[in-house]
């Protein structure tokens, strides 16, 4: 079999698809208040469009898939491209990123199509805090969503905190302890300068030793854990004698791009090697085009730079290259 490798050696068996650029809410760091011109829907990736190409990139070792956003559950059509997905044997692994919002009502649906495990967005614990990061989504709704998805067994649950300075950083230990009793993954999610000009991020940037300096505080000892399904960049650990586990994601401070294995493709048909810069290739028009299609994909895979870079942005030092001009809700994470 022919692998998607890099010039440096990371062989890609993972994407990330997103199926909508459309969401029901506008949280703070994924998208403006006042929204974005959303795609027509004609614009959008069909189911048919997703898993033909799907059932092509295992040919070349894909073998897990997170489908994402916008809000993937928007979709009428969802189940049946979990279902188009779970069908093609060589796919291991189907995950879902969602803000949970129709969970509650999909998941027994989703995983009876072959769903394996979902991300749930979940920034803070105080419905109020909550309906003001999302710009309107509902606490409850979620908590409802994450008690189904454990009924229906959609596992490891991964519940993902974007960690946002003045905002949900006083609750790190609210979210710690959440693990105690829950088997759930906590990620914090270090804050991300995708979509945002100028400084500005940085006012709201928190470094993840933060996490293990509430952990300190609260007199809670903790140990490494690497047993986590489909764990991908997240460092993972476990307060004594808890259920659940905390991990942490820092894709600015300490990258993780040298075990990057990671490819997107956007609602609207581009591949993109890597989430931060703009290089992406429109693969739409070569679908039914095999030859074409991987030569375009192989290509954007030997365009893929070492790192991404953000640790200078930090610094405002100078790039190498230009970053993307989407709005994380426009990429899918």
């Amino acid at each position: 079999m022919q692998l998607l490798k890099d010039k440096f050696g990371r062989v890609h068996d993972y994407i990330r698809i997103s199926v909508t650029d459309r969401c029901n809410l506008r949280c703070v760091y994924c998208m403006p208040e006042e929204g974005l011109t959303f795609l027509p829907h004609e614009k959008v990736l069909s189911k048919d469009e997703i898993v033909s190409f799907m059932e092509l990139m295992v040919k070349f070792g894909i073998k897990k898939v997170r489908i994402t956003g916008g809000e993937p559950l928007l979709r009428t059509d969802i189940v049946e491209i979990v279902r188009g997905l779970g069908a093609i044997p060589e796919i291991e692994d189907i995950s879902i990123t969602t803000n949970a919002m129709y969970l509650a009502k999909k998941a027994e649906a989703l995983k009876e199509a072959g769903l394996t495990r979902v991300n749930i967005s979940l920034d803070s614990l105080h419905a109020d805090r909550f309906q003001a990061i999302t710009r309107g989504g509902r606490l409850q709704k979620v908590l409802d969503g994450i008690q189904k998805a454990e009924e229906v067994g959609l596992f490891p649950i991964k519940l993902n905190v974007v960690l946002i300075k003045g905002q949900n950083d006083d609750e790190i230990t609210d979210f710690l302890r959440f693990t105690k009793d829950k088997d759930i993954n906590i990620r914090f999610i270090e804050y991300m300068p995708i979509g945002h000009a100028g400084t500005s991020w940085k006012e709201k940037y928190l470094p993840l030793d933060t996490i293990f300096e509430a952990c300190d505080e609260a007199g809670y000892e903790y140990e490494p854990v690497d047993s986590i399904r489909g764990n991908g960049p997240s460092e993972n650990f476990r307060i004594k004698g808890a259920k659940g586990t905390f991990g942490v994601i820092h894709p600015v401070s300490a990258h993780f791009c040298d075990s990057c294995n990671r490819l997107r493709l956007t609602a609207d048909g581009y591949i993109k090697a890597c989430l931060y810069w703009d290089e992406e290739m429109n693969i739409r028009p070569f679908i039914h085009e095999p030859v074409k299609l991987m030569q375009l994909v192989q290509k954007a895979i030997d365009n893929k730079p070492e790192n991404h870079e953000m640790a200078l942005k930090l610094q405002d030092e100078v790039q190498s290259n230009k970053p993307t001009w989407r709005h994380m809700s426009q990429i899918g994470g």
